[in-house]
C-alpha cells in the first residue's frame, strides 16, 4: 500500500492542516506530566513518528530534540520550523541511533502501527533509545475502549499573503469485526496560489488495539506495566519505565 499523500507529495501544505500552534497546550501539558515522573525537567527528548514537528516546536524551547520520521518530505517541513533538533530518517520499529533520552515519544504517529508485532517493535525501539531513568510517552488519538467513528474537518488559510488555503474533512470509519485495522477517508480542498481548488482522497489504514494489547507489546518490549492517564481531551496516554 502506498503512503499517505499527505505525508508525501503533499506534506507542503501539512503546516495548513495541522498548524504548529495548535499543539501549544499539549506540548505544555506533556512537558508537565514528563517533568513530575521523571522528578526534573528532560533535557533530552526523542520523538519518532514527528512529521512536521510541529509538538517539536513547542518542546524544543525546553529540551534538546531528536526527531526520526519515514517521510522525508516530512522531515523537509520539520527542518524548516526546528532548525536546532537534529532529524533522521528512519522507520520507528528499526531504527537505532545509538543515544539514550530522558524522554522518548511517540505521538498519533503510533496509530500507523496495524499489527501487534508492529506495535511492540515501535515501543521496542523507544525501550533501546529509553535512559535507565527515563520515561516512554505513547498518545494515541484512541485505543479500542474509546474509539467511535466520526468526522472531522478543519483547515486553514496561508498567512504569508500567498492565497494558499486548505480545507478537509475526515471520515474515521469503524474496523470490521475483530479487525486491529480501520480506515480513515480525507477529501481534501487544496488552494493554490492562482486561485485554483483542487480535490484529494487520501485514505489513511490505522491500527486500533485493546488496552490489554497494550500492555502486553510494552512488557515484550521490555517496559515495566504502563500508567494510563488521561490528557485534557481525555485520551489515554501510556507512560512508561524500564522494566527491572
Amino acid at each position: 500500500m502506498l503512503p499517505p499523500r499527505l505525508y508525501t507529495d503533499l506534506a507542503a501544505w501539512w503546516p495548513l492542516f495541522s498548524p504548529p500552534d495548535r499543539y501549544a497546550e499539549e506540548a505544555d501539558w506533556l512537558l508537565d506530566t514528563a517533568t513530575k515522573m521523571l522528578g526534573r525537567r528532560p533535557a533530552t527528548m526523542l520523538e519518532l513518528g514527528s512529521g512536521g514537528g510541529h509538538a517539536a516546536s513547542h518542546l524544543g524551547r525546553h529540551a534538546a530534540m531528536t526527531l526520526v520520521d519515514a517521510s522525508p518530505a516530512m522531515l523537509d517541513v520539520s527542518r524548516r520550523l526546528n532548525p536546532r533538533a537534529t532529524h533522521v530518517h528512519g522507520d520507528m520499529r528499526t531504527v537505532r541511533l545509538g543515544t539514550a533520552f530522558d524522554v522518548v515519544m511517540i505521538h498519533d504517529a503510533v496509530m500507523y502501527m496495524t499489527a501487534e508485532d508492529d506495535l511492540c517493535a515501535a515501543l521496542t525501539t523507544l525501550r533501546a533509545h529509553l535512559s535507565t531513568n527515563g520515561i516512554a510517552v505513547v498518545l494515541p488519538d484512541y485505543v479500542a475502549e474509546t474509539f467511535k467513528p466520526h468526522v472531522e474537518s478543519g483547515g486553514h488559510d496561508a498567512d504569508d499573503g500567498s492565497g494558499r488555503g486548505l480545507r478537509y474533512i475526515s471520515w474515521i470509519q469503524a474496523p470490521d469485526s475483530g479487525a486491529t485495522v480501520h480506515s480513515a477517508d480525507l477529501a481534501i480542498l487544496l488552494r493554490d496560489t492562482d486561485g485554483t481548488v483542487r480535490l484529494v482522497h487520501d485514505r489513511h489504514s490505522l491500527g486500533l488495539f485493546t488496552r490489554a494489547t497494550w500492555r502486553t507489546a510494552f512488557a515484550r518490549a521490555g517496559f515495566a506495566a504502563p500508567t494510563i492517564t488521561r490528557d485534557l481531551w481525555q485520551r489515554d496516554v501510556f507512560l512508561a519505565r524500564p522494566a527491572g
